[in-house]
């Protein structure tokens, strides 16, 4: 098993103020030959409408198949906080969130869903993966139903 110097877990951890200056941290994988699905649900995720500075919600669900490496949840967590303050458009969020993933992580597979609550009127749900899930992979619906209030 690799070592890993984790910064954040079991400490006092500051907020970051944008998402290029967050630290996502990994941990080795204990079952790097098995094919598995591992998902986070973050159904309160918030950025800034970079033209109105309004606050903008979504939902996103991060699904990935890893090979050598887990994302560490709370580094996750205050990444994804990091967005708090940063303005940008639904689609630039989403699928920049998958790509730092995939980059730090190498994961067999990764997708993200992000439901995106309506603004002016309109959902925008934004969706990005990797490429094909691997064979035999389990992978579950994300569970998010098409807009309807998202109850």
């Amino acid at each position: 098993m690799q070592e890993t110097q984790l910064t954040q877990l079991g400490r006092e951890t500051k907020a970051f103020a944008s998402p290029e200056e967050a630290v996502l941290e990994r941990v080795p994988n204990p079952h790097p030959d098995t094919t598995y699905l591992v998902r986070f649900a973050a159904p309160e995720f918030t950025s800034l409408c970079p033209v109105t500075g309004q606050p903008d919600f979504a939902h996103l669900v991060i699904d990935y198949a890893p090979r050598d490496w887990l994302v560490e949840s709370k580094s996750l967590k205050l990444y994804l906080g990091s967005f708090r303050n940063h303005g940008a458009f639904h689609e630039d969020c989403t699928v920049a969130i998958g790509r730092r993933l995939a980059a730090e992580l190498s994961p067999h597979w990764l997708r993200i869903g992000g439901y995106w609550y309506p603004r002016g009127g309109i959902p925008i749900d934004v969706f990005w993966q990797t490429g094909p899930s691997p064979e035999g992979l389990w992978l579950p619906d994300q569970g998010v139903p098409p807009y309807r209030g998202r109850g």
